[in-house]
């Protein structure tokens, strides 16, 4: 015997209610994001921020990566003009020898001269002409140059034999030494002891034409007037 199948289901009602009630508070819960309702498919403002910023995002890569080929490319051109600019340096540098080489010779005077003139063993008459002409020309300009000349100033002790002694005809005959390169200056008489004075006189002499030992050996040959004489003062001028 087959039971009856029961059609009436009146008595489930409830329970499907709270089905369909949980099936709907489940599909509000999938389309509540923080608070913000997907409404048929559309898209929430949060939604189309994060769009938004995708879309930024990808528009910076992409200008990142123009910036970082540009960069890479500006570093090319910086590395070759680099390596020209140190090639060109060095021709310069090549080119300049030869002025630094002047520049010492002007140190010496000779920049201006060549001395040597050519090398070459099959030297013309023009070559010759040449060089002779810049050797008188280098000797008349070193002619011109102003030469230093040594002297000094010296102020010379001359003591009498005694207080008799005429000191002023002394001074006349001292004054007679006469010599290249001695020029005499001013004098003055300076007392000693027990009423004898000296004379005390200047000179200027070129120390290439006048010894001092010279000079006081001839006064010294004044045997009448002079006793001795001393350096008083030696100063170079």
């Amino acid at each position: 015997m087959v039971p009856k199948q029961v059609t009436d289901r009146s008595h489930y009602s409830p329970l499907v209610s709270e089905i369909a009630k949980a099936r709907e508070h489940i599909q509000n819960s999938l389309e509540k994001i923080d608070g913000v309702t997907l409404d048929d498919g559309s898209k929430s403002p949060l939604a189309s921020r994060l769009s938004q910023l995708e879309s930024e995002n990808k528009d910076l890569k992409s200008e990142v990566a123009t910036l970082t080929k540009l960069f890479n490319a500006l570093l090319k051109r910086v590395d070759t003009v680099e390596a020209q600019l140190n090639l060109t340096n060095g021709e310069a540098k090549k080119a300049e020898a030869p002025t630094s080489q002047q520049k010492e010779q002007k140190d010496d005077d000779d920049d201006d001269v060549d001395l040597f003139g050519s090398d070459s063993e099959e030297e013309g008459e023009e070559a010759a002409r040449i060089r002779e002409e810049r050797l008188a020309a280098y000797a008349a300009k070193k002619s011109k140059k102003a030469v230093i000349i040594a002297k000094s100033n010296i102020i010379l002790d001359v003591k009498p034999w005694d207080d008799e002694t005429d000191l002023k005809v002394m001074e006349t005959e001292i004054r007679k030494i006469t010599l290249d390169g001695l020029l005499w200056g001013a004098s003055k008489f300076v007392p000693v002891a027990f009423g004898i004075q000296k004379l005390s006189i200047s000179c200027v002499v070129e120390d290439d034409k006048v010894s001092i030992d010279w000079l006081t050996e001839e006064i010294e040959k004044l045997e009448d007037f002079v006793q001795s004489v001393d350096i008083a003062a030696f100063n170079k001028i």
